[in-house]
């Protein structure tokens, strides 16, 4: 029964579904760090978009709006880490885990201002970002079960993928942002604006953790509850570090997180003690940073030898 359920259609369908908030962290986490600055604030921007979207979308009745309010807060979570860090020197590990703290209370704060609840956002009649039917590919036998008919941000997360991607090879802005984060004082001599690149990629680094978010509350699942990021930010630090700032590389590692979070979901289905399934992730995680531990050492080695 167990290989059953993972060789199948829709458990391929569930790793799609669950890496995409993952992944949109990871993009976020890559494009921030080559260009030489750790966002540690991906969980606390995940998590103010994911209640920024709720409460626009119930507002306002419109999910193109909540998506909108999701992202614009996003944005301005990731500008005030920006403004910090570059404009007021503030050590950028400390004013990450800083925003984290306060975007995992601050989210209840707010929820508890508007709806009197702490706990989710049940009472707020919330809307839902579509789901796609791929015209040409649902017709095809178990492909269209496994890439038809996900959320609107997966196909999102999917062209951000291939776009970022060009970004980072084939434009000036991501040739100047591989310069600054390989050596700011050269980039610099040559009249780059260290201050300029950072901050739009800290910005474009909020944009695509924001869309992450706003996946969570309105295409996961149609609510907001308590620190619903559920450490994923961290883990796109993880896959980001293990895709070597290569985007191809870390979107496939963000998807082997990915498929261990559709693993432990699959899992809860036979009977399998939660405490233990839960735990899957996160040991994935573990696993992998070890493994990436380990190939990063022989390499070190190889170059001392030669």
């Amino acid at each position: 029964m167990f290989w059953q359920l993972i060789f199948s259609s829709s458990f391929l369908f569930s790793v799609l579904r669950v890496s995409t908030p993952i992944v949109f962290a990871a993009l976020g986490a890559l494009i921030s760090d080559r260009a030489g600055i750790v966002n540690i604030g991906l969980e606390g921007i995940m998590l103010t978009a994911a209640l920024g979207g709720v409460i626009g979308s119930a507002y306002t009745g419109s999910a193109a709006l909540g998506l909108f309010f999701a992202v614009l807060s996003g944005l301005l979570f990731s500008a005030i880490l920006a403004w910090f860090t570059l404009k007021m020197k503030t050590d950028v590990i400390l004013g990450g885990i800083a925003l984290n703290l306060f975007a995992s209370g601050g989210t209840i704060f707010f929820l508890s201002i508007l709806t009197g609840e702490k706990g989710t956002s049940s009472s707020l009649p919330s809307k839902v970002l579509p789901d796609i039917t791929l015209p040409l590919i649902a017709r095809i036998p178990v492909l269209g079960d496994i890439l038809s008919g996900h959320n609107l941000l997966t196909y999102v997360c999917i062209l951000s993928v291939v776009g970022l991607w060009y970004l980072m090879n084939h434009t000036p802005l991501g040739y100047w942002i591989r310069a600054v984060g390989e050596n700011h004082h050269a980039a610099e001599s040559v009249g780059i604006d260290i201050f300029r690149i950072r901050f739009a990629a800290l910005l474009m680094s909020g944009l695509f953790a924001a869309l992450g978010g706003a996946f969570l509350s309105m295409g996961y699942v149609s609510w907001f509850s308590r620190d619903m990021s559920a450490g994923r930010g961290w883990i796109a630090l993880a896959a980001e570090a293990m895709g070597g700032g290569l985007v191809v590389r870390t979107t496939i590692t963000a998807a082997f997180f990915g498929l261990a979070d559709a693993l432990a979901n699959t899992l809860q289905t036979i009977n399998l003690p939660s405490e233990l399934v839960k735990t899957i992730p996160y040991l994935g995680t573990i696993i992998g940073l070890a493994l990436y531990a380990v190939r990063r050492s022989r390499r070190e080695q190889k170059k001392g030898r030669s």
